[in-house]
């Protein structure tokens, strides 16, 4: 037996696993499914508040016979319920109440509401703690609580059936706006408003050249809010309104709308889109300032 016969074999080695080439495509794929798989939740979110939208819309151009029925898709689209609605009632009126309603009440607010959040925020006095306290009281209270002895004020001086209880009010400031505005001066330091006084500048050439300018986006996200909230009242006008429809904003007249046309569901829902669409256009525009604003906006007390 040679000594070639004895030497043992070295055992084989086991061939390299193959590196397994991924194509752009299957790139494209797994990017695909990562990004689906990071945003799902915020992908579920925007179905859930778009699935309402769309519903709403595909309603609003369906005939009477076709609302309510197992049918999703419109056949035909019937686009004349846009037309028809506002034949129907006095549309181009109620938006213009609206519009009044919503211009008014957010000026008259920023013109009472600034300057006394400044003086909350910026100003020491004696009872500015009580005064904010009340200011934060007010803001809690329900309107419902008052409504009884506010009404017959405004019944005295002869001003129901009109917007003009709901408008004025807004002169002698609003409570959240106040909060909200006081809470975003607190963000702005101090030193700016004492350089500007050093320099000579009374209080209110320090609101009106050095916090205003730099409290843009609380402002606007203020007036925002107030804006909307006006825009979608109904129990004010429900009050004060609901006997001269001359005077009704969209909301009131919705109501009301659906209340005399509630089986034809598509003029309804027609009429709600056109109530919706001002209120996202304002806010498709103004969304980074009031992002802005409200993420700005301290919990400084």
């Amino acid at each position: 037996m040679t000594s070639a016969t004895l030497t043992p074999k070295a055992p084989a080695s086991p061939a390299a696993p193959q590196r397994k080439i991924r194509t752009p495509r299957s790139l494209r794929t797994r990017a695909v499914l990562g990004w689906i798989a990071e945003h799902a939740v915020l992908i579920v979110l925007a179905v859930l508040f778009v699935a309402p939208v769309v519903f709403v819309f595909l309603t609003s151009v369906m005939s009477s016979s076709q609302t309510l029925t197992a049918s999703l898709w419109p056949q035909p689209f019937v686009w004349q319920n846009y037309v028809t609605v506002f034949t129907t009632v006095p549309l181009a009126q109620w938006f213009a109440n609206s519009a009044m309603y919503a211009i008014l009440a957010t000026a008259f607010m920023l013109v009472s509401s600034v300057p006394a959040a400044y003086a909350l925020a910026k100003i020491r006095f004696r009872g500015s703690g009580i005064l904010f306290t009340a200011i934060i009281v007010a803001m809690l209270l329900p309107p419902q609580v008052t409504a009884i002895p506010i009404y017959v004020m405004w019944s005295q001086l002869g001003l129901t059936g009109s917007l003009w209880p709901l408008i004025l009010p807004n002169l002698l400031g609003d409570a959240f706006s106040i909060f909200l505005l006081r809470q975003f001066f607190l963000t702005i330091p101090t030193e700016y408003s004492d350089a500007a006084r050093i320099d000579g500048n009374g209080e209110f050439g320090v609101l009106w050249r050095v916090v205003l300018p730099m409290a843009k986006p609380g402002i606007a996200a203020t007036a925002i809010f107030m804006f909307f909230n006006s825009w979608n009242d109904y129990y004010g006008p429900l009050l004060y309104t609901s006997e001269n429809p001359a005077a009704w904003p969209v909301a009131y007249g919705l109501a009301s709308f659906r209340g005399v046309h509630g089986t034809d569901w598509g003029l309804t829902m027609a009429m709600t889109m056109l109530v919706t669409v001002p209120v996202v256009i304002i806010f498709f525009f103004a969304q980074r300032v009031f992002v802005e604003g409200i993420t700005l906006t301290g919990v400084k007390g």
